[in-house]
C-alpha cells in the first residue's frame, strides 16, 4: 500500500477513536451534548470521510490500470482534510461555550475540509480521465445471449 493511503486509514482510526470516545463522554456526561456537532463530524468527516479516501486512493488505481493523477495531490488532500477538520471541531467546542471567534474556526475548518474533498474529487476524476484515454486490456464485451421465449402451442 502506498504511504499516503496508510496515513488516511490511520487519520481514520484516530478520527474514530476519538469521536466514540466523545461519544462516551456525552453518555456518562449528559450536559457534554452541547458537543454533538463536534462528534458528529469527528466520525462523519473524520472516520468515514477518511476511510472512504484512503480507500479510494488506494482502488480508483487499481481499478483503472493506471496510476494516481498526483500523488502530491493526494498529500495536500490529507493535511487539508485533517487540520480543517480539527480547527472545526476547535470552533463547534468553542460555539458550545460562545467563545468569540468560535464562528470564524468554523468557516476556515469548513473551508479547508471542503479544500481537501475537491482535491479527493480532481485526483480521483483526473485519473479516471486518464484511464478513458488509455486502450482496454480486456476483450471486447459480447452481448448478453437471449433466450427465446416459446411460441404458443
Amino acid at each position: 500500500m502506498d504511504a499516503s493511503v496508510i496515513r488516511f486509514l490511520k487519520a481514520s482510526l484516530c478520527w474514530l477513536t476519538l469521536g466514540v470516545t466523545l461519544g462516551v463522554g456525552m453518555a456518562i456526561v449528559p450536559e457534554w451534548v452541547r458537543y454533538r456537532p463536534a462528534h458528529v463530524h469527528m466520525l462523519l468527516l473524520g472516520f468515514v470521510t477518511m476511510m472512504i479516501s484512503g480507500v479510494a486512493y488506494h482502488v480508483f488505481p487499481r481499478f483503472a490500470s493506471t496510476p494516481l493523477y498526483s500523488a502530491k495531490l493526494a498529500a495536500a488532500h490529507l493535511w487539508l482534510a485533517n487540520i480543517g477538520l480539527i480547527v472545526l471541531v476547535c470552533g463547534f467546542v468553542g460555539r458550545a461555550h460562545n467563545l468569540m471567534h468560535a464562528t470564524r474556526l468554523l468557516g476556515l475548518g469548513g473551508v479547508l475540509s471542503a479544500l481537501g474533498a475537491y482535491a479527493l474529487a480532481w485526483n480521483l476524476w483526473q485519473t479516471l480521465r486518464r484511464a478513458a484515454m488509455l486502450p482496454s486490456r480486456l476483450p471486447p464485451v459480447r452481448p448478453m445471449p437471449v433466450m427465446d421465449r416459446p411460441t404458443g402451442s
